[in-house]
């Protein structure tokens, strides 16, 4: 396992309203869209990442983490394993407190690099399903 339920909800809670997320398209069908809506009414500011820099939920996109012109508190991270430790070290240089990897993302290796920058992070799990789970309000 790689967050404690007390990281989970330390992240959504008490990291900070502003999540980058990483892979976040216009496309519809994609996860990240959906669960970008979720972090939304949840209260977060959503950034889109994605090479195309789209706008998405009414929020400007940029084409990198390094492109955001303000800080950003989470990293959300959609894109598959082999690319999501590279993604894991841009949020650590960029100065994020938390890194969260979505259902699916593992890369044990940036897991143990982003914690020991002293970022909280979270691999493997959906904040669209630990948010009811834990029964969080805002």
């Amino acid at each position: 396992m790689y967050a404690d339920d007390e990281t989970v909800r330390r992240i959504l809670q008490d990291t900070g309203d502003t999540w980058a997320v990483v892979g976040l398209s216009t496309n519809r069908s994609r996860a990240a869209y959906g669960v970008a809506e979720v972090l939304k009414r949840f209260g977060k500011k959503v950034v889109p990442v994605h090479p195309k820099a789209e706008p998405v939920h009414g929020e400007q996109g940029y084409a990198s983490l390094a492109d955001i012109p303000f800080p950003v508190d989470v990293v959300d991270v959609f894109v598959n394993s082999e690319l999501a430790g590279g993604v894991a070290d841009d949020a650590v240089a960029v100065g994020a407190k938390a890194v969260w990897f979505q259902l699916g993302v593992i890369d044990e290796e940036a897991y143990g690099r982003t914690r020991a920058a002293g970022l909280a992070m979270v691999m493997d799990r959906c904040p669209a399903i630990e948010i009811p789970r834990l029964g969080l309000r805002r």
